[in-house]
């Protein structure tokens, strides 16, 4: 008999609803009750993963400690839960589909022909029940991407319809998450696209154990009678999730509807302990109640879409908190930025963010956005890309190197500040064959990071193919940018600083994938602290 709960995440009506956001809010409370919780996410993309996916696409890719590229759905995970994630917590069309295909190509279903059912949706169930099987967690929360009725979902509603016949009732329950629109028109919230939804799942055989309704307006008493009547629930799984002004209010909502406890009660687990949202709340009070604004300017080339840096914007939001101070993030886009502008565009920030990215466009506005921090004295961040950047700039604008670059942008530079990272030079294929993942970093002693960290060893994530080029590291060094993080496995320069600043950081890593509600990244905190200062003077 199953010792772990599962409980799965669908969703009806029209995507963005939210799926994620339930799920990790519905995994705070039950982690606030002493459950240990975990959230995987099923994306129903033929993509092996979104490594290779453009972030107006998909958004940001999310990378875990052990190196997955993953759904950015998995940052609200640990933002949420404070628990880090894995490989086995992002399953794809395209893992599935490869799995099984390379099972077949060895030889081991013994000559039957691979067929959807029952050789996909086993590989599904298999995935899905991995994190339970490992012995680590209680209930096991997965997210199915999409909407019921997408014919690339389909599968995954079928793995989910045995999976639960399989567990049985008090081991799996299903939650549908779905949209009760307003029309303004007629003056009422409707119904009826809810109950098309619950009979689409019901149509691939799985009845929706709880409806949780998102809507705009309150759910009245005689409509939450309605939908359980005609959606075959009952009427205390009938959950409203009304709009919030801040996502980490979800988990305070979804308690007052008491999501948790018909949970607990469905699954046939106690819920005699109410959850402890003490440090959640304190968080809450002073993101809501700061005592100060700065403006901080977020220097990208996908600001169009706010999801391609979401981490990077919710770990504002987490130093913001910390430091009792509203955080305006001003994004500006990096192919619009030159000489003639920048002074006016950059006018009223007290700090800025160069932004991690990829290829040629908009690159000489990041440098451009470099070099007016460095000489006018504004705190700066460069991450990843930006830190790349800004070692461009003091090549040119230091040292001299007046076409200095990175190989990714010119491969015939004659000053290559930036390069090919060494084991990059021989592959070909690009999906998942980056520096990624967890990697130690030694701090030198009494370095503004050194201060920030708090200690000489850290650990961070990383994704990229190009690197800090050691050939010029004496040159700048000499010339006043000091290179105070050193990855000592390969000689890798993680970080770089300008001492003669008031606080200049550049960083090869992403600081912003560990940044969370119970542990604010510590770089974050400290850049927002120089913004605060900044704004003061």
């Amino acid at each position: 008999m199953s010792t772990t709960k599962y409980i799965f995440v669908t969703g009806g009506v029209s995507s963005s609803l939210g799926k994620g956001i339930i799920a990790a809010s519905l995994a705070k409370l039950l982690q606030a009750r002493g459950y240990k919780v975990t959230i995987q996410k099923l994306d129903p993309y033929i993509n092996v993963d979104p490594g290779t996916l453009n972030p107006y696409e998909h958004g940001e890719c999310y990378v875990t400690d052990d190196g997955a590229e993953t759904d950015l759905d998995l940052g609200h995970y640990e933002r949420f839960l404070n628990v880090s994630t894995s490989q086995a917590n992002n399953v794809t069309t395209g893992k599935i589909y490869q799995s099984v295909i390379q099972k077949e190509r060895r030889g081991e279903f013994l000559g039957k022909t691979v067929q959807v059912i029952p050789h996909i949706t086993n590989e599904i169930k298999e995935r899905v029940q991995i994190l339970g099987k490992s012995g680590e967690f209680d209930i096991v929360i997965t997210e199915i991407g999409g909407t019921v009725g997408d014919i690339e979902s389909l599968p995954y509603i079928e793995a989910v319809r045995q999976l639960k016949w399989e567990l049985g009732d008090d081991n799996a329950l299903v939650i549908h998450l779905t949209l009760v629109p307003y029309l303004k028109a007629a003056g009422e919230l409707k119904t009826k696209p809810t109950q098309h939804s619950v009979k689409t799942l019901m149509e691939s055989g799985i009845r929706a154990d709880i409806l949780v309704c998102r809507t705009e307006h309150h759910l009245s008493d005689d409509l939450r009678r309605k939908l359980a009547l005609f959606c075959n629930v009952q009427k205390e799984a009938v959950i409203e999730s009304i709009d919030a002004s801040t996502i980490y209010d979800v988990p305070n909502l979804m308690l007052e509807e008491g999501l948790d406890a018909i949970v607990l009660n469905k699954l046939n687990l106690s819920n005699t302990t109410s959850p402890n949202l003490d440090r959640w709340n304190q968080f809450l009070t002073r993101h809501k109640n700061p005592k100060s604004t700065v403006n901080i300017g977020l220097i990208g080339k996908y600001v169009e879409l706010q999801d391609s840096y979401k981490s990077i914007l919710e770990s504002f939001i987490h130093a913001g908190a910390a430091n009792e101070v509203k955080v305006n993030v001003i994004s500006i886009h990096s192919e619009y930025i030159n000489k003639d502008n920048i002074a006016e565009k950059f006018s009223k920030l007290n700090a800025v963010l160069v932004a991690p990215g990829f290829g040629e466009r908009g690159i000489e506005g990041k440098v451009e956005a470099v070099r007016y921090a460095r000489e006018q004295e504004i705190p700066f961040l460069g991450i990843c890309l930006g830190m790349q950047m800004a070692v461009i700039e003091y090549a040119r604008n230091v040292l001299g190197l007046k076409k200095a670059n990175s190989t990714e942008m010119n491969a015939d530079t004659p000053f290559p500040v930036i390069d090919l990272m060494e084991d990059q030079k021989s592959i070909t294929n690009k999906g998942g064959t980056m520096r990624l993942g967890a990697w130690k970093c030694e701090l030198q002693k009494d370095s503004l990071v050194d201060s920030v960290y708090g200690s000489t060893h850290i650990e961070e994530r990383h994704r990229h193919r190009y690197e800090y080029n050691n050939t010029f590291r004496d040159q700048l060094e000499e010339a006043g940018m000091k290179s105070t993080g050193i990855n000592q496995e390969t000689n890798l320069v993680e970080i770089v600083e300008i001492p003669s600043h008031p606080w200049f950081v550049g960083v090869q890593y992403h600081p912003e994938y560990k940044s969370t509600v119970a542990s604010p990244h510590p770089l974050f905190v400290a850049f927002v602290k120089a913004a605060l200062d900044h704004s003061e003077k």
